[in-house]
């Protein structure tokens, strides 16, 4: 695939979360989901120990043989909970994605223990578990940015009600310039946490459109970007970007999201509280789990998911 239009020089921003309550830094990270919806957060209160047992652990996942990573496929799983596969939607792609994972979706501890691989299990909950005090900071200070001041139970449970966890792993590509490691799309999320390895490969559409962006490694950050529930939620003021990873010739690379969403249950729909004073909704009502089916439906095709939602 060619990547025409790399924009070398720009980068999404980068926020120091080491005094996250500050008003300076609240700003910035509004600004960044209103404007670029991507930006990397360092000197987080997730410790790095605990990125690089992730990253360690998602390659002794894939280092298994495959008749045993194969014991979590579609066809073999016990649960929808735990996933093993190749690329996004196979049976809708004219082309496969150069990339494996394994998906799991959290619904308790005793479910994880029960479910999930062991050669992983301790390590993703740990990650998740450290990541959970920055999710709410984000949420926290982007709900204030709406001028949503009070982040109930009820209001959490509708943000941050499940998360998912994907270990990706792209092997080497003998002709990464005829493939993607994945297509182009916004993710359907809240938000997504995004570890990435010191190889990179991430891109981001710029504001110009016609560009795409590099998303630099930086040893220890997260990635954050907004996703498509999110845009709804907040009426369009924070939005999901297209992105999209290019293969890599010369070298493996993993990279680990925690998917923060809404429940399969839920209704999402722009706040009552910024349509309150007669702003104009621009998106309708919709069942998580119905957008989230549209989305698995068909290939990676952008941003056209979100038409899904719109008026």
């Amino acid at each position: 695939m060619c990547m025409t239009n790399i924009v070398p020089q720009g980068s999404i921003p980068i926020i120091d979360m080491s005094n996250w309550e500050d008003l300076k830094v609240a700003k910035s990270i509004c600004d960044a989901a209103s404007e670029w919806g991507f930006f990397q957060i360092v000197n987080h209160d997730v410790p790095v120990e605990v990125l690089e047992n992730i990253k360690d652990a998602t390659y002794n996942f894939f280092r298994l043989p495959a008749e045993v990573k194969n014991k979590y496929s579609k066809e073999h799983s016990s649960s929808n909970n735990v996933r093993f596969g190749t690329s996004f939607t196979p049976q809708a792609e004219k082309a496969l994605e150069w990339k494996d994972y394994l998906s799991l979706f959290y619904v308790s501890k005793e479910e994880a223990s029960a479910l999930w691989p062991s050669v992983c299990r301790e390590q993703v909950l740990d990650y998740m578990k450290k990541s959970e005090v920055v999710i709410k900071q984000l949420l926290q200070v982007l709900m204030k940015g709406l001028n949503v001041n009070e982040v109930d139970e009820a209001k959490e449970s509708l943000l941050m009600g499940s998360m998912r966890t994907n270990l990706n792993y792209y092997p080497k590509c003998p002709n990464p310039e005829l493939t993607v490691g994945v297509g182009r799309h916004s993710d359907v999320s809240t938000l997504t946490i995004l570890l990435q390895d010191e190889i990179g490969g991430l891109f981001i559409r710029g504001n110009e459109g016609d560009d795409w962006i590099h998303v630099p490694p930086i040893k220890g950050s997260l990635v954050i970007n907004v996703g498509d529930a999110l845009q709804i939620m907040s009426n369009g003021r924070y939005r999901s970007v297209e992105h999209r990873v290019v293969a890599n010739g010369s070298k493996n690379r993993i990279s680990v999201p925690i998917f923060v969403n809404p429940r399969p249950v839920d209704m999402i729909e722009p706040l009552p509280e910024l349509v309150a004073n007669s702003e104009k909704p621009i998106y309708k009502q919709v069942l998580y789990s119905d957008y989230i089916k549209h989305f698995f439906r068909k290939a990676h095709d952008g941003k056209k998911t979100i038409e899904f939602a719109e008026l």
